[in-house]
């Protein structure tokens, strides 16, 4: 007997029987009927207002109901949004935990005084969002914690050459009060931020660590394969020695990049006057871009004014050499929409997908209803392949036809959508794959699709 239970619609209490005559029980998968989606689509004859979304990827996350606007550069991820937002935080946790980072948590309000100590409390400007508590005492509502983990490691009693390096990393909102929030996700005034910081004995064991971050951020970009480009960047009111950018290019990006055509290398534009590349002679090309991650070698900017100081060799009392390295969280899920997107139809890096797999099945009283049980025994047994294992979303909606359900589940994005209808009513059932990533559509029986997709899995 299929398991009925909430989250699991069936018309039917029968089991699956496969042509062999062999007999499935299962689990019930995610399921769209009891998915919280709050679609937003506009109709077809609708006209754009002035104050609606003007990029892609917030007018797509808005309309399939994965990012809703509360107000003006604030927003609510809904469970679809959680599960990408989930799926990119593990990516970062892996690779910055293969290079020895360990993760903790700020608070979220820092001490005004430090920022007043480093000089920020003034240069940030206006953007800094400042509370006062009932004491009169000022708060930073945190864009970045350069201060706050300064202060804490200053506080450690006996830090010494040992401990060093130190890799400590969150990932929390961070605040900005933009003075004009726009494009979504992209440029918010709260947003979600992996901030690292490194704290090490010497300049050159600063540098080979400043390296080797920037390889594993290297290796994010890379697992996401978005398109991306390494710029030097300014260390603007951040400060340090020096800086670097990490980019998808992107004509709706805020950031003008000069790349060289021959070598690759580039930087800002605000910090080069050139147009000839600085390492090879090449000329370079100017492109825009959507900043997604900074990395900055600090040296002892902070550590020097907050008494962050370690015991070395000798006894004596070093001033720690820093750096510090974000990435937009938030960020890159609209930046990744915007750059693979379509104009109707979302795409996703395959790893931070909200589901890789979405199991359309037939309506309830179409001429292929005998068929659903079908749909629920594909997608069951999907879900035990790894890495697919808790990522199949089954559309067991009754009442929604098949078309309308392929064309909701492209415009979601859902890399592979495997469609039970018409030609899975016949003796030796068949399914159609979607492959929107390389947008193609495929004919399989069941068994077929199977093999594919852990042959797809071992590729």
């Amino acid at each position: 007997m299929f398991p009925i239970s909430r989250n699991c619609r069936l018309i039917t209490k029968k089991v699956y029987r496969n042509p062999n005559g062999v007999v499935f029980d299962f689990k019930c998968v995610s399921t769209v009927s009891s998915l919280f989606q709050p679609t937003c689509l506009p109709p077809k004859d609708a006209t754009i207002k002035k104050d609606e979304p003007t990029s892609k990827s917030q007018k797509l996350l808005n309309e399939m109901g994965i990012v809703r606007q509360n107000s003006p550069g604030l927003f609510t991820l809904t469970p679809l949004g959680v599960r990408s937002l989930e799926k990119l935080v593990k990516i970062v946790d892996d690779e910055l935990k293969n290079v020895g980072c360990q993760k903790l948590q700020l608070p979220i309000l820092t001490a005004g005084n430090l920022w007043k100590m480093t000089g920020r409390w003034e240069s940030t400007g206006l953007e800094l969002l400042t509370i006062k508590d009932r004491h009169a005492r000022d708060y930073v509502l945190s864009p970045t914690h350069e201060e706050a983990i300064t202060d804490f490691v200053a506080s450690l009693p006996q830090l010494t050459h040992k401990q060093l390096p130190l890799k400590l990393y969150q990932i929390t909102s961070k605040f900005r009060d933009e003075i004009k929030p726009r494009f979504g996700l992209l440029r918010g005034r709260e947003f979600t931020m992996k901030d690292l910081y490194t704290f090490d004995k010497t300049v050159e064991a600063a540098h080979e660590t400043y390296d080797l971050i920037c390889t594993a951020y290297n290796r994010i970009f890379q697992r996401l394969n978005v398109p991306f480009v390494k710029v030097v960047g300014s260390t603007g009111n951040i400060g340090g020695l020096s800086s670097h950018e990490y980019h998808f290019p992107s004509s709706i990006g805020e950031d003008d990049l000069k790349i060289c055509s021959t070598c690759n290398s580039g930087s800002n534009a605000e910090i080069s006057t050139t147009d000839v590349c600085s390492k090879c002679g090449s000329p370079v090309k100017q492109t825009k871009g959507i900043e997604v991650a900074h990395t900055f070698l600090l040296g002892t900017k902070y550590s020097q004014i907050l008494n962050a100081l370690f015991s070395a060799e000798d006894g004596s009392r070093s001033v720690c050499q820093m750096g510090c390295y974000g990435i937009g969280i938030s960020r890159i899920l609209a930046a990744s929409v915007e750059v693979l997107g379509t104009d109707s139809e979302i795409r996703w890096p395959k790893l931070i997908a909200p589901y890789s797999i979405c199991v359309v099945a037939p309506k309830g009283g179409s001429k292929e209803e005998s068929a659903i049980q079908l749909a629920h025994f594909v997608a069951n047994q999907i879900d035990q392949i790894q890495p697919f294992m808790q990522d199949v979303i089954l559309d067991d909606r009754m009442t929604t036809t098949v078309g309308k359900k392929l064309m909701e589940a492209k415009r979601v994005g859902y890399p592979y959508i495997i469609v039970v209808g018409k030609k899975s009513s016949q003796p030796v059932p068949l399914v159609e794959l979607h492959d929107l990533n390389q947008n193609t559509q495929n004919v399989y029986t069941v068994a077929e699709l199977f093999d594919y997709l852990k042959q797809t899995v071992k590729n």
